[in-house]
C-alpha cells in the first residue's frame, strides 16, 4: 500500500519531467539567453541578461590569469543562467546548473564546457564539492564575486542573522576554491575586477573594497577556527588582511611552527613594544644610518638587520614562511641587548629618527610573514 501510494504521486511528477525536458530540448537552450534582459536580477543591479554580460567579463579575467581559456570562459559566463528560463528549472528550481549541463551537451557542447556551467555554483553548502578546472573555478568566482561586490556596493549587507542573497555562504565559497583548490589569484584584484564590471556597466557603487575584503576574512578566521587552529596563530596571520588566500594555511603552520621556538616569546614581545613605540613616531621616519650609529648595541642590531633582511625577503618571495620566522628568530639576542643598553627617545632629533628608522626596518621584518605581537601572552 506504501509502494503504490508513492507510485502514485511520483509517476505523475516523472511525466511532468519527461514533458518539460522534452519541451525544453525541443525550443532550444543557448538560444534563450537573449531572454535573459527580461528579467530583473536587482533593480539596481539591472536584468540577469545584465548580469551574465559581467559573469562572462570576470570568468574571462580569472581564466586568463590562471592560463585557460578566456573565451570558454567568457561563454561559460554568458550561459551559466539561462537554464533558470527553462521549463524544467521552473519547475524544479534545485536542478539548476545541473539541467543547464544535460541542455549543453544536447546541443553537442563539449563536457568540460558543460560541466563548468553545472559546476559555476559550487559549492553550494558546507562540504560540498569544489567545481573541478581552471574554467569551472573561474566560472564559480565569478558568479560569487559578482552577487558580492554588487550587493555591497548598493549596501546590502548581511545583518545579524538575515542574508537574504545568501552573501555568507558566496563568500565561503570563494575563499574556499582559493585556498583549497588552490589558486593563486589575489582576493583584492578579484573584488576590483567585478567592481570594473558593475560600473562598465554604469551601476553606481559604494566603496566595496576594504569593507568587503574585512567581512571576507572574517568569514576566514570563523573557517579556521573550525579546523583547529588557535585564536593567536589566525589572529597573527589574518592581521595582516592577506589577499592571497592560498598562501594562509602555509603562513598558518609557519607561525605554529615558530610558536615552539625558544625565541618566539621574547620576539612577541619585542615586536609589541616595537610597534607601540612606532604609533607615537612621525610617520615618516628615515631609513637608519650607520653613520649615527653610537652604541654598540645598536650597532650589532643594524648589522643583523642588515643581514636577515635579504634572507627572510627572499623565504617569504618562495613561501618558505617557517624558514623566514627561523631567521627572524635569530635576532632576539641584539633585540634584547638593544633594548638593555639603547635609549630610544634621546634629545637629540637626529638620533632619535635614526633609531625610530632602525626599528622600523626591524619591525618590517619581524611582521613579513605574520603579526607576530599576537603571540604575545
Amino acid at each position: 500500500a506504501i509502494i503504490s501510494g508513492n507510485e502514485r504521486v511520483v509517476r505523475p511528477r516523472l511525466a511532468d519531467a519527461r514533458f518539460f525536458y522534452d519541451q525544453d530540448r525541443k525550443n532550444g537552450f543557448t538560444t534563450r539567453a537573449m531572454r535573459l534582459g527580461a528579467v530583473v536580477y536587482h533593480n539596481k543591479l539591472g536584468s540577469l541578461g545584465d548580469r551574465a554580460q559581467r559573469l562572462g567579463r570576470i570568468a574571462r579575467n580569472i581564466a586568463e590569469k590562471l592560463g585557460a581559456d578566456g573565451n570558454i570562459a567568457e561563454s561559460v559566463g554568458l550561459l551559466a543562467k539561462v537554464d533558470l528560463l527553462t521549463d524544467m528549472v521552473g519547475e524544479f528550481p534545485e536542478l539548476q546548473g545541473i539541467m543547464g549541463r544535460y541542455y549543453l551537451l544536447h546541443e553537442g557542447n563539449s563536457p568540460e564546457f558543460a560541466d563548468a556551467v553545472e559546476q559555476h555554483y559550487r559549492p553550494r553548502f558546507a562540504g560540498d564539492a569544489l567545481p573541478q578546472g581552471s574554467i569551472a573555478c573561474a566560472a564559480a568566482l565569478a558568479d560569487k564575486l559578482d552577487a558580492l561586490v554588487g550587493f555591497f556596493g548598493i549596501g546590502q549587507l548581511p545583518t545579524g542573522d538575515k542574508d537574504p542573497f545568501g552573501l555568507r555562504r558566496a563568500a565561503l565559497g570563494v575563499l574556499r576554491i582559493l585556498m583549497e583548490t588552490p589558486l593563486p589569484l589575489d582576493l583584492a584584484e578579484l573584488i576590483e575586477t567585478a567592481a570594473q564590471a558593475l560600473q562598465a556597466q554604469g551601476i553606481q557603487l559604494e566603496p566595496v573594497s576594504q569593507p568587503l575584503l574585512v567581512f571576507m576574512l572574517d568569514r576566514l578566521r570563523g573557517t579556521l577556527r573550525e579546523a583547529g587552529y588557535s585564536i593567536d596563530v589566525i589572529e597573527a596571520v589574518l592581521a595582516q588582511q592577506p589577499t592571497r588566500i592560498d598562501r594562509v594555511t602555509a603562513r598558518l603552520a609557519a607561525v605554529r611552527e615558530f610558536q615552539q621556538l625558544p625565541e618566539s616569546l621574547a620576539l612577541a614581545a619585542a615586536n609589541k613594544r616595537i610597534g607601540n613605540i612606532l604609533k607615537k613616531a612621525d610617520a615618516k621616519l628615515p631609513e637608519a644610518d650607520v653613520a649615527l650609529l653610537e652604541e654598540d648595541a645598536e650597532k650589532a642590531l643594524f648589522e643583523r638587520v642588515r643581514l636577515i633582511a635579504p634572507l627572510v625577503t627572499s623565504h617569504v618571495a618562495n613561501e618558505d614562511y617557517a624558514e623566514a620566522l627561523k631567521v627572524l628568530a635569530s635576532v632576539r639576542a641584539e633585540v634584547d641587548r638593544f633594548f638593555a643598553e639603547v635609549m630610544v627617545n634621546v634629545p637629540d632629533p637626529l638620533l632619535r629618527g635614526n633609531r625610530l628608522g632602525l626599528l622600523k626596518a626591524l619591525f618590517e621584518q619581524l611582521n613579513a610573514v605574520a603579526d607576530i605581537a599576537k603571540l604575545a601572552v
